[in-house]
């Protein structure tokens, strides 16, 4: 005759045997920690300091101290001491800590089929806060036949929804929605932390320490906010300014047309020069010296109101030079003069510096 049952290994009392009563304690006892099974938690594996008499817990992977060696098991306190009870296929048991029923299938406790699971470990234990553990070299999440999302959710504008990035333990990167609703990448050197990149989502403005809003010499691995910077497309290009001095277009125009060409710079300075201007013959009296008749130049590119630009021109001749009436913005009247008389006249070409902004 076995010693105890087939499917609880309850213990049986024994023909002729003394202290019959011993035994049948010993089953009543299994029976009062089996019987509609509740446990504290299946997180521990190592006994509590201070577990009230008849608690019963799932000892958890890595068992140790008085636990050593019963990962898994069902262990009730049974007068200050531990009777472990291994679980069959199909025990189930609720789990207070978790709030949920787990049942034993496979080799482990898992969550009843068809319950939402209240935690998961692979390769590594999860528990009550990190409920999805996964210790691998690496973990892959892929579509199943279109995209794929990864979704990080909070509740309030307070709390965090982030990514978090540790070495031992020590979180040293954060990127995310950290306690408010503006997308920011942190750095800490494991004691504070720095903004890096912050993001403004009404204007997608960027700011923080990474961020200058133009050439920073005493840092020069700072990045430059888009828009503030230039790349070679944007070197030449139509120059603009935003009314306070400030560029908003190209770094240098450049343009020509009948009256010559012109040079705009993104700080506001215009050159303009015209092409070859024929003077005629250079035969009018005028005093000790000839001039030509009256001659224009209309200049290829206007000048800011109010500025008219300082003027200069040679003529390849070093007794001859240009004379220049007084002038406006868009254009200029000049004479070409020259110290003795010129019949066959000569051809001007003329400069006209100022500010176009």
């Amino acid at each position: 005759m076995s010693e105890t049952s087939t499917l609880l290994s309850l213990p049986y009392i024994q023909p002729a045997q003394a202290q019959k009563h011993v035994t049948h304690n010993e089953a009543l006892r299994m029976l009062d920690a089996l019987v509609q099974l509740a446990v504290e938690s299946r997180a521990l594996s190592a006994p509590p300091t201070s577990p009230a008499d008849g608690a019963r817990y799932i000892v958890a992977s890595g068992a140790t101290g008085d636990w050593a060696g019963q990962d898994h098991a069902v262990a009730l306190n049974a007068g200050g001491g531990w009777l472990f009870l291994t679980p069959n296929a199909g025990w189930r048991a609720w789990v207070a800590e978790d709030g949920a029923e787990v049942i034993w299938r496979n080799g482990q406790w898992q969550a009843q089929p068809g319950a939402l699971p209240d935690r998961l470990g692979l390769g590594t234990a999860a528990d009550p806060v990190n409920r999805l553990s996964v210790a691998a070299p690496a973990t892959l999440l892929t579509h199943e036949g279109a995209g794929h999302q990864l979704k990080v959710n909070k509740a309030a504008e307070a709390d965090t929804a982030s990514l978090l990035f540790q070495s031992n333990w020590t979180g040293h990167a954060e990127m995310g929605l950290a306690g408010e609703t503006t997308f920011s990448i942190k750095v800490s050197d494991g004691t504070s932390w720095t903004t890096a990149l912050s993001f403004d989502p009404a204007t997608g403005a960027a700011s923080g320490a990474a961020v200058s809003s133009g050439p920073d010499e005493s840092n020069p691995d700072t990045l430059i906010r888009a828009g503030d910077g230039y790349l070679k497309g944007t070197i030449l290009d139509t120059v603009a300014q935003d009314g306070t001095g400030v560029p908003t277009g190209g770094v240098i125009e450049r343009g020509a047309n009948a009256n010559g060409d012109y040079v705009r710079f993104a700080d506001g300075t215009q050159i303009c020069t015209s092409a070859g201007i024929p003077t005629g013959a250079i035969d009018n009296p005028a005093g000790a010296l000839w001039q030509s008749g009256h001659l224009a130049w209309t200049f290829p590119a206007a000048f800011a109101p109010g500025m008219p630009p300082i003027l200069t021109g040679e003529s390849g001749n070093t007794g001859a030079w240009p004379t220049f009436a007084p002038h406006g913005v868009l254009s200029t009247g000049l004479k070409a003069t020259a110290l003795i008389q010129i019949t066959t006249g000569l051809t001007l070409r003329l400069c006209a510096i100022g500010r176009w902004v």
